[in-house]
């Protein structure tokens, strides 16, 4: 499962102290699809950035299972995440001269001994899931000449491909239409369902109604579990 325990961090702008957790607690077990609602600037990727190991708190604990993401080294902490983690973000983040199917296998590249079988396994891995997102015939495409939705789904492909425990997603849907929407909150809806933890950070409340259950947050606070 996924633990936050009293999560605290805090920024410091023109010499002011700006908290953006609060005393955060939260927990996902296998199998969870929760969404994480409110304005911008509440803390929600804050709490995705933490929970994802990528942001180190000031204060609190963050595990995934029996891992503890702040006591094991930076290395270990990285090679965690590229296993362990999927992350997908509201600008893609894709590799702008590398085709559909390098962009999926992208996330390979951070695996250490990875050896000749296991990319042939990712290799068809990646091949399943490009077929799956509907972009077959969209293999040897790069970004540029994909749809805002195809680049979504290319995003979400790649945070699947190591099969990770945990899936990270802030605002997925923010540049995409209303059926692009439906399909990526589908697919994380899916991969709830199929044991993976998903911990969507959205301020659409329709995007959050895919969720197993939604945490309202403000002001760098938890204050309703619905």
């Amino acid at each position: 499962m996924l633990q936050l325990d009293r999560v605290e961090k805090t920024y410091t702008y023109k010499g002011q102290q700006i908290f953006a957790l609060r005393q955060v607690t939260l927990q996902l077990d296998h199998g969870n699809f929760v969404a994480v609602c409110g304005p911008s600037g509440c803390g929600k990727s804050t709490m995705l950035f933490a929970a994802g190991g990528l942001l180190r708190p000031d204060d609190g604990i963050v595990r995934i299972d029996e891992t503890n993401l702040y006591v094991i080294s930076a290395d270990q902490r990285a090679q965690y995440r590229a296993i362990e983690i999927g992350f997908v973000f509201q600008q893609f983040h894709l590799v702008p001269y590398l085709n559909v199917l390098d962009n999926v296998l992208a996330a390979s590249l951070a695996l250490e001994g990875i050896n000749r079988q296991m990319k042939v396994n990712l290799r068809d891995r990646a091949l399943e899931l490009i077929e799956r997102f509907g972009l077959a015939d969209r293999l040897s495409h790069v970004p540029s000449k994909l749809s805002t939705g195809e680049r979504q789904r290319t995003a979400l492909a790649r945070a699947l491909l190591n099969h990770p425990r945990l899936l990270l997603a802030d605002e997925p849907t923010g540049n995409l239409d209303d059926e692009n929407t439906e399909v990526v909150c589908q697919h994380l809806a899916e991969y709830a369902d199929n044991g993976g933890m998903v911990l969507l950070a959205t301020h659409d409340q329709r995007v959050a109604s895919y969720a197993d259950n939604i945490v309202q947050m403000s002001d760098g606070t938890i204050f309703a579990d619905i």
